[in-house]
């Protein structure tokens, strides 16, 4: 049980804290700040790479993702100097996947073509809207022609271009919702990234929300319809689902993600970043400290070793396994979960979601039906009780 990230793979995700201005939704870790001393920021995270890379030397790297924040406000020197360090530490997949997260601003994209000279093969951008009202709405600096412009950019110098939108928004109906992602189709991207709007605690729409200003957002059943509509229609348009939020053309999905969610091993990098690393027999689990002075003067007095870490036992394990694999198309191993857990799923339990066409199985895999992944917490709940 103990190897059994090698099911999943190994991946390094690297967290850059900055953004240029805080979007109302958002309850990521990032920061807004005035100045940035990037060559101090490299040699934090050329530390910690050092670091982490003396507990995995033996394991070949499948994925690297730079996220945030807004990495692309990152310098491509920097992004190349992480790169080689990644190079010079682990030996790299034939295939490796090395994604940014980009924003579709023009200084951004300006910086497009030096980050795939860096060794950058997949960009992933924050569209978020093709609508220009509800793009202010959500707080977002660009308008479509821009986000559209920068996609245009990624486009011709990479080969791999997702990008992500925000639906079940104010006042959204299902028409406008169709309409839009069928413009989003028609723009030919490998990959999508659909998440329904929601509202989080802590963000500026939280506190709208609680004041009863956040007006316009759709009811659950509203929700459940355009979530099903999103099925129907990246299926039709060939970037069917493989996730719960993410579409793919076939082998073009998100190698990176795919590692959280067939629970493989990941190092996590910057502040706030989560990990999770089996060593000596013994799953981690690793978040650094999140104000991002706080980890660096963490890491330049050479304490990350007392990075906070707390072993996963077997029901974390196994509750984790259940969680993220169910979020996928191809579902979970059950011969895995047993090998985890150390039981069988309860088959009355099996047969009554199967009747409710929750799940179904299939040579070995239970996976969850559309419907099924809408009702996922549901179906934990009634599994591992």
């Amino acid at each position: 049980m103990m190897e059994d990230w090698r099911h999943g793979g190994f991946g390094l995700y690297i967290h850059w804290p900055f953004c240029q201005s805080k979007c109302p939704y958002c309850d990521f870790n990032s920061h807004v700040a005035a100045q940035i001393d990037q060559k101090r920021w490299q040699a934090a995270y050329l530390a910690e790479l050092g670091r982490i890379g003396d507990q995995t030397k033996d394991r070949v790297l499948n994925s690297v993702f730079f996220g945030g924040g807004t990495p692309s406000l990152m310098n491509p020197d920097l992004v190349a100097a992480i790169l080689e360090k990644v190079r010079n530490t682990w030996t790299m997949a034939n295939d490796i996947e090395i994604t940014m997260e980009a924003n579709p601003g023009s200084v951004e994209a300006g910086r497009f073509v030096g980050y795939r000279d860096a060794g950058v093969n997949r960009i992933s951008i924050g569209l978020q809207a093709l609508n220009d009202s509800d793009l202010r709405r959500l707080g977002r600096m660009h308008s479509v022609a821009e986000g559209k412009a920068a996609y245009a950019i990624a486009r011709a110098a990479f080969d791999r271009v997702s990008f992500d939108l925000i639906y079940a928004r104010q006042d959204q109906t299902c028409a406008d919702w169709r309409k839009e992602l069928t413009e989003a189709l028609a723009m030919e991207p490998t990959h999508l990234s659909l998440y329904q709007l929601t509202v989080e605690d802590g963000t500026v729409f939280g506190a709208r929300h609680s004041l009863g200003q956040l007006h316009g957002l759709p009811d659950e059943d509203l929700s459940s319809d355009m979530y099903l509509m999103t099925q129907e229609i990246c299926e039709a348009g060939g970037l069917p689902a493989y996730e719960v939020s993410n579409h793919a053309k076939p082998g073009q999905e998100s190698r990176h993600n795919l590692i959280y969610w067939r629970m493989g091993d990941y190092a996590g990098i910057g502040p706030g970043a989560h990990g999770r690393l089996t060593i000596a027999q013994q799953r981690w689990a690793t978040e650094a400290p999140k104000q991002p002075g706080a980890w660096l003067e963490m890491v330049e007095k050479g304490l990350p070793g007392e990075l906070p870490r707390s072993a996963s036992s077997r029901d974390d394990h196994t509750m984790e396994y259940l969680l993220m694999s169910l979020r996928l198309v191809e579902g979970s191993d059950t011969a895995r979960f047993k090998a985890i857990s150390g039981y069988d799923l309860p088959e009355p339990k099996l047969r009554n979601l199967e009747a409710g066409g929750l799940v179904q199985r299939d040579a070995g895999q239970l996976k969850t039906t559309a419907t099924g992944r809408l009702l996922l917490n549901a179906i934990l709940r009634d599994l591992l009780v």
